[in-house]
């Protein structure tokens, strides 16, 4: 995923230093969409999990561009002009900033610190799977409305495909019309990877087992654990890279 700006939005005034909003309280993280379900999910969240100056993150999940609308119809992005995919993305970002303001001045009624992370995906349910790992989410919510209840419990929806995949870890919780759904899901035992460091978490997850040969096998762990660790700033930079919006 590649930013549309390198800036961070003006809206993130939370930084993703420290574990939460004290005495015990975690982030909590809200996925957000164009649907009446995402502003349902939100409110419950604040009543429920929050309190005075918790944390809250708002994961919005956007497609790719690959075609540029004009007068004469679709136009491939790769046969747009400069101006025409700018002028366009100009458009989405603003219908963006548009949507995601309501979400903002809901958290803000209830005096909590709000973040916003931007993905650019195809695959809602992937995105946010995969984001999981990388932010250490422990506490996400997401919303459904009533005609999707159905197709949940069958785990064919996002919120399920999510719930279904989500580390053991995460507690995954799915809210419709302002009540939990509660459905019997099979939690990925994965253990978490190391925290992000955004999050300056003082925990180590480090699991590597003790060696009959300490001073060798150490070296060649912390060599190994300096590899994962880069690759692991690398995909924080693919998802951690606020968009304007």
């Amino acid at each position: 995923m590649e930013p549309e700006e390198t800036t961070t939005t003006g809206q993130a005034v939370h930084q993703g230093q420290g574990g939460g909003g004290g005495g015990g309280v975690e982030d909590v993280y809200v996925a957000v969409g164009k649907g009446g379900s995402s502003m349902a999910a939100l409110s419950w969240a604040l009543r429920r999990l929050t309190r005075p100056r918790s944390f809250v993150y708002l994961v919005h999940v956007f497609p790719v561009v690959n075609s540029i609308p004009t007068p004469l119809g679709m136009m491939p992005k790769s046969r747009a002009s400069p101006v025409q995919i700018e002028t366009y993305l100009n458009q989405e970002r603003s219908k963006r900033r548009e949507m995601l303001q309501k979400f903002l001045d809901q958290c803000r009624k209830f005096q909590v610190t709000v973040d916003v992370y931007l993905i650019e995906s195809d695959q809602i349910a992937n995105a946010i799977i995969e984001l999981v790992p990388v932010l250490h989410i422990k506490q996400l919510v997401l919303g459904i409305s009533k005609s999707n209840v159905r197709k949940h419990k069958r785990g064919s929806t996002i919120a399920g495909q999510v719930q279904k995949s989500a580390p053991v870890y995460c507690e995954v919780k799915i809210v419709c019309d302002g009540k939990e759904v509660t459905t019997e899901t099979t939690a990925d035992p994965t253990p978490p990877l190391s925290p992000s460091p955004v999050h300056n978490s003082s925990g180590s997850n480090n699991t590597t087992p003790p060696s009959s040969t300490p001073n060798h096998d150490k070296a060649a762990a912390n060599g190994e654990g300096k590899n994962n660790e880069y690759r692991e700033r690398k995909k924080i930079t693919k998802f951690l890279r606020c968009f304007s919006f």
